[in-house]
């Protein structure tokens, strides 16, 4: 009796292109809930960014300027609407749910993001694409550089759906779960437009000192590319022997030798400044913004925490700092009996300190202790505790 004795089966070989098509797929979906969830973060932030594209669209496109105002002044729903697409569209892809539709909408907006940072880049018109807020700074090329990126792993998996031909969520649940999604996306970026950002990535968040960042981490070197006789040779310091010729210089540590604020500066009405007192001591620091979008209804229990502030045991400066003119601001303090000191920075700087008009910040020896947006108005005792930790 004979037998016959069968090999044992051999899995097939991975498929090389399914394996890139999963990556890609993957990469792509992932990156897109990041990119969303962090400029819902900071919708305050991207509705900035996304002001300063309209208004460099307006001045070029005079014709059209009109448009981009009115998409300017929606720009805090743009921001919301655009951040939260993201991350429906990331959360869409990665669950393979209607692929293809979820693809062509996909590439819509990557599209758009890619004449934006080809336009950034291409006639230096906004520095900063605010492609990952606060987060992650990326100069224009390189902004422009990671949307082509992405329009490659978009074109990878596009032309390759069969090997993602399973979903993982269909029918009902499928409508369920992309609602759930849909909703927690929303909710994340109106919390965050109604109060500060969940977490602060710029450089006046709490626990910073401001005047330490006003100053650089360590100082500056230099590399000096000197010449003698046709011949080329570098030093690390400048050499004192005159017959070499000065050629180009490199600079070794840009970031550590560029203080992290550049320009803070607080001022009087008179133009005196104010900035290194304003580091010394306890201070309430009201900031509004602009005093045509400030909200006006939150005044009453302002003044009355400047004022206890004022007050206080703890020797409290209670003070205000604005962008607005002189005369505009002093006609709108009365307006709502605002009391106390007042001075004047730059609106930018002010945008930067707190996502709020109005907001306040608790600051003791020019460290950060705390921030409040208007909607969370702090009582004396709680400024009074931050103080003391």
């Amino acid at each position: 009796m004979s037998t016959i004795s069968s090999a044992p089966a051999v899995a097939p070989a991975p498929h090389l292109l399914r394996t890139v098509t999963r990556v890609c797929w993957f990469v792509l979906g992932a990156i897109f809930i990041f990119s969303g969830l962090i400029k819902l973060n900071d919708p305050v932030g991207t509705a900035y960014k996304l002001e300063e594209y309209f208004e460099v669209f307006s001045v070029s496109v005079p014709a059209l300027e009109g448009f981009f105002m009115w998409f300017k002044n929606i720009s805090r729903t743009l921001s919301i609407v655009l951040s939260s697409l993201e991350v429906i569209l990331g959360v869409a892809l990665l669950l393979r749910w209607h692929l293809k539709v979820t693809l062509w909408v996909l590439l819509g907006l990557l599209t758009f993001f890619g004449f934006l940072t080809f336009y950034s880049a291409a006639f230096n018109k906004v520095t900063d694409c605010g492609c990952f807020g606060d987060f992650i700074k990326l100069t224009p090329w390189t902004s422009f550089a990671k949307d082509m990126f992405l329009l490659v792993l978009w074109f990878v998996v596009f032309t390759h759906q069969r090997f993602l031909r399973h979903s993982f969520v269909q029918g009902t649940f499928g409508i369920m779960v992309m609602t759930f999604a849909t909703a927690i996306a929303i909710g994340i970026g109106v919390r965050a437009l109604g109060h500060l950002p969940y977490f602060d990535f710029l450089p006046y968040k709490v626990g910073n000192n401001i005047g330490q960042l006003m100053k650089p981490a360590e100082p500056a070197r230099y590399r000096y590319t000197m010449t003698r006789n046709g011949e080329t040779k570098q030093f690390d310091a400048y050499p004192t022997d005159t017959t070499w010729k000065y050629k180009a210089m490199e600079s070794l540590n840009p970031k550590t030798s560029t203080p992290v604020i550049t320009d803070f500066e607080v001022s009087d009405a008179e133009g005196n400044s104010y900035t290194q007192e304003l580091l010394k001591g306890s201070k309430l620091v009201l900031i509004v913004q602009n005093t045509n979008k400030t909200d006006r209804d939150r005044f009453e229990a302002i003044n009355a925490l400047m004022e206890g502030a004022a007050k206080s045991r703890r020797g409290i400066t209670a003070l205000t700092i604005t962008s607005t003119s002189a005369a505009k601001f002093d006609s709108f303090r009365h307006d709502v009996n605002l009391a106390g000191p007042y001075y004047f920075a730059d609106a930018t700087v002010l945008k930067s300190m707190i996502r709020s008009n109005p907001g306040l910040m608790v600051l003791q020896n020019g460290v950060v202790k705390a921030k409040y947006h208007y909607h969370d108005l702090p009582a004396l005792w709680e400024v009074e505790k931050v103080l003391k930790e």
